[in-house]
């Protein structure tokens, strides 16, 4: 049986302590949408920039890789389940480097998914190069990807024209790398921007819409998904990761802190999207996890 490691007041906020391995083909319940960053298995001893100083970029027993058949095979098993927890007209969008990023893709052309875009994150602030022996690493890729070929999904095409300035939204994203303010309670390692997921969140999901996060981490998914009075389950499989989750998310419980949050968000145009934080989002219960 599962039992949730903490679940919002509200209930629009689950996460469990757990291998989404083992945690996801418990459950039959179905997701109008996914989030996932997978393990970039790069932690191998290497170096990078940040804050002003040389550190190592080993982020845990987590991210260390194995051969390329078993890294393969990590990949096949979670896209596999993942599949499985979507809606018929759900996607999923799964963000990497180009260390895992092309491989992914070809295992969601094998498994049924169809891709329908590859963003490019610019990272307007990216760290420097240290070793000045090629060019800074400055981008990341995110896949989107529907269930079915056939199936129609969600996209909120006049949103997403409305916060580019009247424009059609590209698929080359400039946003900035995650901020100081979003690290209050802690941070993770690979913690994506708040501003990253929102738009993510935004551009194919209606309100009260639920979202999945295999990989949680601090939950970055699912605070943006409250933000936009989305309904979220992560899953997470390190003690310090849930902790950090439940932390963040009990912030959001401070309307100071919760208001913030949305003044910064606003200088992406996502202000008008977001609920007034002095109205609660109404969430249906019509459609509720099992646990």
């Amino acid at each position: 049986m599962i039992v949730p490691f903490y679940k919002s007041n509200d209930r629009a906020f689950t996460i469990v302590h757990g291998d989404c391995f083992d945690v996801l083909p418990q459950f039959d319940f179905k997701f109008d949408m996914i989030f996932a960053d997978p393990p970039y298995f790069l932690s191998n001893g290497g170096i990078s920039y940040q804050a002003g100083k040389v550190v190592c970029v080993d982020k845990g027993e987590w991210d260390k890789g194995g051969t390329p058949e078993s890294i393969m095979e990590f990949n096949r098993k979670w896209l596999t389940l993942c599949r499985e927890k979507l809606k018929d007209n759900g996607t999923i969008w799964i963000s990497g480097t180009h260390h895992n990023i092309f491989a992914i893709a070809n295992l969601l052309t094998e498994l049924g998914y169809k891709i329908l875009n590859v963003i490019t994150w610019a990272k307007t602030n990216p760290p420097p190069n240290i070793s000045c022996r090629f060019f800074t690493y400055s981008t990341e890729f995110i896949l989107w990807a529907r269930k079915s070929p056939k199936v129609p999904h969600k996209y909120n095409y006049e949103l997403m024209k409305a916060i580019n300035e009247g424009k059609q939204m590209t698929d080359v994203w400039r946003l900035p790398a995650i901020g100081r303010w979003e690290k209050s309670c802690g941070k993770h390692p690979t913690q994506k921007p708040l501003a990253l997921l929102t738009r993510i969140i935004l551009a194919s999901t209606d309100e009260n819409d639920w979202i999945l996060d295999p990989f949680a981490g601090s939950s970055t998914t699912g605070i943006a998904a409250n933000l936009c009075g989305r309904r979220f389950l992560g899953i997470e499989q390190e003690q310090e990761f849930v902790s950090l989750s439940k932390d963040r998310r009990e912030e959001l419980n401070n309307l100071g802190i919760k208001y913030n949050y949305v003044v910064k968000l606003k200088d992406l145009s996502y202000l008008d999207s977001i609920h007034d934080v002095t109205n609660e989002p109404q969430f249906g219960y019509a459609s509720e996890l099992p646990f």
